[in-house]
């Protein structure tokens, strides 16, 4: 049995996703990154995609983010996004999910 890990996904308003993990990719400007337990310390940019969360349990939790940032520290590994939602389908679904929010983000921003 692999060897997990805790992730923490939150945003402004609420933790969107929480618990144990044995795998997580992630997509940054310089591309995807995979985090597994006893990581390197890291810090980055989250560009707008679908993080995938392999559970400690098996199951697979795809999250799509709008930016943000990711911490990897001491077997946690935090993302920090504006926007973000658990999506069902898979990593297809998730991404256009993730650009869903990230023109959501832009009509706000228009109006302000």
């Amino acid at each position: 049995m692999a060897k997990s890990f805790h992730v923490d996904v939150v945003s402004p308003d609420a933790r969107l996703w929480s618990g144990e993990a044995t795998f997580l990719v992630a997509k940054t400007p310089e591309g995807e990154v995979g985090i597994m337990a006893d990581h390197e310390p890291l810090m980055g940019a989250l560009v707008t995609s679908a993080v995938k969360v392999e559970g400690a349990d098996g199951a697979e939790t795809v999250i799509a983010v709008h930016g943000g940032f990711i911490q990897v520290l001491e077997n946690r590994v935090t993302l920090l996004t504006d926007r973000a939602q658990v999506a069902q389908g898979g990593r297809g679904a998730a991404a256009e999910l993730a650009e869903e929010l990230a023109a959501a983000a832009e009509e706000i921003d228009t109006i302000l």
